[in-house]
């Protein structure tokens, strides 16, 4: 197969959407989100290898803060199966790893399904967590849970961005596989509260007064009618009383009433709380996708 490599475009949207629907059907990636992160990008180099008029690869790179010392930064590649075994998934590999040692990045960080293993390790990648993708059947959903009195429920068309953000950088660091971490409130207002496919008002927060104590981030594909736990944390001080289990419920319901028939997530194979949590909502383990790092 004859392609090119080239930086990606807004007008690319909908081809990359594509490459994600093929490659990792079980993410949330419409074209409009997609055309956005393109418009408003920050801190990412993005390319797409091109066969003809057909967008038949993808690759992304988060660039480091020149300030980090040995950098670990996030990269993904994604090549549709149908076409494989072409050379583009080698092709954009090399290209993000040398756009990346050239911005000074020490270590690579990305996610292979089960089906990428061998390539990942073939180009000198160490596959290291397991991480679980589940989905849950909307039209079985149970109840929403009560809240805790002194505590309120919102969705985030009624919350502060900056309280959300303040309750994600609370959390970022325990996701052990390195997946949650991000920039700092700029970039992530551009990047995650603004985005197009972030329903805000099926993303629900409990709060005490004006301060964030859990939340789940819900974004949506209408044309599949799916929906993607986008994120869900409770801070520190106010776990063990069960609130990712309640904003997750009313995240759910109130996704079913909109007309959503299935929802999707993925979780650190060993986050047993969460887990936890998710088999109490009805979702079920539908695959799996793993950690994988290198050094440059």
């Amino acid at each position: 197969m004859v392609f090119e490599i080239r930086t990606a475009e807004p007008g690319d949207a909908a081809g990359i959407a594509a490459v994600w629907a093929a490659a990792m059907p079980q993410l949330v990636k419409t074209a409009r989100g997609i055309e956005a992160e393109l418009r408003n990008n920050q801190g990412r180099i993005v390319l797409i290898a091109v066969a003809g008029s057909e967008v038949v690869g993808y690759a992304n790179l988060h660039l480091p803060d020149p300030a980090d010392q040995a950098p670990r930064v996030r990269i993904a590649v994604q090549v549709p199966p149908a076409v494989r075994r072409n050379g583009i998934g080698t092709a954009l590999v090399a290209r993000v790893v040398d756009r990346a040692a050239a911005a000074g990045a020490a270590r690579l960080l990305t996610v292979a399904n089960d089906d990428s293993l061998d390539f990942a390790t073939k180009h000198g990648f160490t596959i290291g967590r397991r991480m679980s993708h589940s989905q849950a059947d909307l039209s079985t959903a149970p109840d929403p849970l009560p809240v805790p009195d002194g505590l309120r429920l919102v969705t985030y068309d009624a919350l502060s961005p900056e309280r959300l953000h303040e309750a994600e950088v609370a959390v970022r660091d325990d996701d052990p596989s390195g997946l949650s971490s991000g920039g700092g409130y700029d970039e992530w207002l551009a990047r995650a509260w603004n985005h197009p496919d972030l329903r805000r008002d099926l993303s629900f927060a409990v709060v005490d007064g004006e301060d964030v104590q859990s939340f789940v981030s819900t974004t949506v594909d209408p044309d599949r009618r799916v929906i993607w736990s986008n994120l869900t944390g409770t801070v520190p001080s106010a776990r063990g009383r069960g609130l990712a289990k309640i904003v997750k419920s009313h995240a759910l319901a109130a996704s079913r009433d909109a007309g959503m028939v299935t929802a999707l997530t993925g979780n650190d194979a060993a986050n047993v709380p969460m887990l936890a949590v998710n088999r109490w909502l009805g979702y079920r383990e539908s695959g799996s996708a793993w950690t994988a790092e290198k050094d440059l």
